[in-house]
């Protein structure tokens, strides 16, 4: 596509008394967003940024253009919005590495001429988020939770101090790189015609100083990460052997389960389930703490879920303050019971 601007000193009369016009090039905008993928399957998360970037490309009038890692499989990313799927199959990113993702991204981003990059607020697009901002000298918006507000200027809203309060935040440089929290802004359907393209960057062998040697994950059927619903206990179960009933929980609710810091540094259960500020984040739509204090970290780190159901012996635990429902009750006497009438409405309403 050719733009044609006039301009004066570029333009001049020939013999026989024509203007003579310099045609630039102007290159299509775009919107690019980071999609995660397992095993080369994509991820919920994937399917949320997408449907995010679609809702900023309406806006800027433009495309969205998404970027995977060893997938060749558009899947349903058209369902949400994606006009084009580049991928990477590249035997050295089987793996994630921030540094080495971050490059890609960034040559992708240059490639498309990318006014907007969003990616999720995953551990790993969290880890590669700054260095992302840096090869882009992009303004990085972390835990936005809504479309920008405005355009020009670019004003996006985010959650701010573990999620109390908002900040609507302007961003100011050419390239704008947003972090959407999970959950925020929902799937929302927009069909279009997605085709994938083969893209070949340039890797840094400088990237790759850092090694990943083990990968530790939660063996659940729904991931953390995933899961609408999570089912989290504490060291108020007494023992790992008595996790059948939160897993039972779980199954019943398909949920995920997960744990507080003490039980995962106890080995009670795999820090892959340790949730709050110093483990995984959580958003879910429902979060249920089984004999869990609530220390102000575990607190931080789950605060975005929508609602916080607290099963606890205390009354003065203080996870009773954030929640949205309280129980007072010894955990082995209330959710055995809770399993019961759970299986009994599926039951009835099956």
């Amino acid at each position: 596509m050719y733009l044609v601007r006039f301009r004066e000193s570029e333009h001049h009369k020939n013999k026989a008394g024509t203007i003579k016009v310099t045609a630039i090039k102007n290159k299509i905008m775009s919107v690019l967003v980071y999609t995660e993928s397992e095993n080369g399957a994509f991820k919920k998360t994937s399917y949320e940024v997408a449907s995010y970037a679609k809702g900023i490309a309406a806006m800027l009038g433009t495309d969205v253009t998404a970027i995977a890692f060893n997938t060749s499989d558009a899947g349903e990313l058209g369902t949400y919005g994606v006009n084009k799927l580049l991928t990477v199959n590249d035997s050295k990113l089987e793996k994630f590495t921030a540094a080495a993702y971050a490059d890609v991204i960034a040559q992708a981003a240059k490639q498309e001429n990318a006014q907007v990059v969003v990616i999720s607020s995953t551990a790993d697009s969290k880890y590669l988020g700054s260095l992302l901002s840096v090869h882009l000298k992009a303004g990085y918006v972390t835990n936005v939770t809504a479309l920008p507000e405005s355009a020009s200027p670019f004003v996006v809203k985010r959650t701010v101090y573990t999620n109390k309060a908002f900040s609507n935040t302007q961003v100011n440089t050419d390239v704008k790189l947003l972090g959407l929290s999970k959950n925020a802004y929902g799937l929302k359907e927009n069909t279009v015609s997605c085709a994938a393209e083969a893209f070949a960057p340039t890797l840094n062998e400088n990237d790759f100083n850092v090694k990943v040697q083990s990968v530790d994950k939660a063996t659940d059927k729904v991931t953390i990460a995933d899961a609408e619903v999570v089912v989290s206990a504490g060291r108020g179960m007494k023992g790992p052997e008595n996790w059948g009933m939160i897993e039972e929980l779980a199954d019943v609710l398909g949920a995920a389960t997960a744990c507080s810091k003490p039980v995962s540094d106890l080995g009670w259960r795999p820090h892959g389930e340790h949730v709050g500020q110093t483990g995984k984040p959580v958003a879910s739509n429902l979060y249920i703490a089984i004999g869990i204090s609530g220390a102000i970290q575990h607190l931080a780190g789950i605060n975005s879920s929508k609602v916080k159901v607290v099963i606890n012996t205390d009354p003065e635990a203080p996870f009773f303050k954030a929640a949205d429902y309280g129980v007072v009750g010894d955990a082995f006497e209330v959710v055995p019971a809770l399993i019961e009438k759970l299986k009994a409405f599926k039951a009835a309403n099956a």
